[in-house]
């Protein structure tokens, strides 16, 4: 089976590129290598450099291909509040585009990974049957472009899933990203001996998914005829569901760090908790929480000290400036 993987230089899509490799899939994939890394490429992917919006190029490039997984995104979920513009055109038109180009290749599926910003503010845990009621850009938009997948494959008979991974953690994530993934932010500062910003009172509470908890379910998504037409929760539930204080004292424990955190106004918008149920997951596709928190953060403080800790990159401007963005960001402190 030949699979493509957008986005196969980021976080998400390098480790199910490896995946597939150690089971001698054909692999191939692109990166547009604005959050990606080619370190996390490994030399046996036929690599592209191509962004997702280029809809002639990834119809070159998907020739061939059995299974199209669209891992690509600029996954910030904050950020989309004050770059809506940056967010959702990646997100809907870079989705289009990835899904126009593999139904014109008559690809068997299309994978889709969603994200759990699509639910917004409802009673946790959420549920698959549940309304989205989603509440900032990036959470509309991978709405959005969920439905627009499943739009175009019911009218040109290709087979579908949509997955909704969340809070996903893990080697090869990005660290240096001022606009999203707490846990790495928090490792990186504290290795540079500078303390980790906490928004609000911290008492907001998120369950944190380790990568390879997700890969297994991501291949049944993938590979599995009878999985089709389905949306799914991947990921924990009630475990490794913590406030981000307790995310803090977690790392800061492990190395040793001394020095409190500081607290910064929340972020507006922020959903308070946030978690998802995992019944279906369990049921379909097996799921199973196989990797403590604990276990994956120090399998990620090792990682990051491998690679070594970095300053971090700013790279998309802002484009709402006003009293509502957050400090951090006008003045880039990070």
């Amino acid at each position: 089976m030949h699979i493509f993987i957008t986005g196969v230089a980021g976080f998400l899509g390098s480790n199910l590129a490896n995946y597939y490799l150690s089971k001698n899939f054909k692999v191939s994939g692109n990166d547009n290598m604005v959050g990606g890394d080619i370190l996390n490429v490994d030399e046996r992917v036929n690599f592209y450099e191509i962004d997702c919006e280029n809809y002639d190029e990834l119809k070159k490039i998907f020739k061939g291909v059995d299974v199209v997984v669209h891992s690509a995104a600029y996954a910030h979920e904050g950020l989309s509040v004050f770059s809506p513009h940056l967010i959702s055109k990646n997100i809907v038109s870079g989705s289009t585009s990835v899904f126009s180009a593999a139904i014109q290749n008559k690809v068997k599926r299309i994978v889709f990974c969603s994200s759990m910003a699509r639910y917004g503010k409802i009673k946790i845990p959420f549920d698959e049957n549940d309304k989205p009621i989603p509440v900032d850009p990036y959470g509309i938009s991978k709405l959005s472009a969920e439905k627009i997948l499943i739009n175009l494959c019911e009218m040109h008979g290709v087979e579908y899933n949509i997955a909704v991974p969340h809070n996903i953690i893990g080697e090869n994530q990005k660290y240096d990203d001022p606009y999203r993934n707490v846990a790495s932010i928090m490792i990186n500062l504290m290795l540079q001996n500078k303390s980790p910003i906490i928004y609000g009172d911290g008492e907001q509470k998120r369950s944190f998914s380790d990568v390879n908890d997700c890969l297994y379910c991501l291949d049944k998504m993938i590979t599995d005829d009878k999985i089709k037409s389905e949306v799914i929760n991947i990921g924990p539930s009630d475990e490794n569901f913590i406030t981000i204080n307790s995310l803090y004292k977690m790392i800061s424990n492990k190395l040793q760090f001394n020095r409190e955190p500081i607290f910064y106004p929340d972020r507006p918008g922020e959903v308070k908790f946030a978690n998802c149920s995992n019944e279906k997951a369990k049921n379909i596709l097996k799921y199973s929480t196989k990797n403590t928190l604990d276990d994956t953060i120090t399998r990620l403080i090792d990682y990051i000290k491998k690679r070594g800790p970095r300053e971090f990159s700013y790279n998309y401007n802002l484009e709402i400036i006003n009293h509502l963005t957050p400090e951090t960001w006008k003045n880039k402190i990070f």
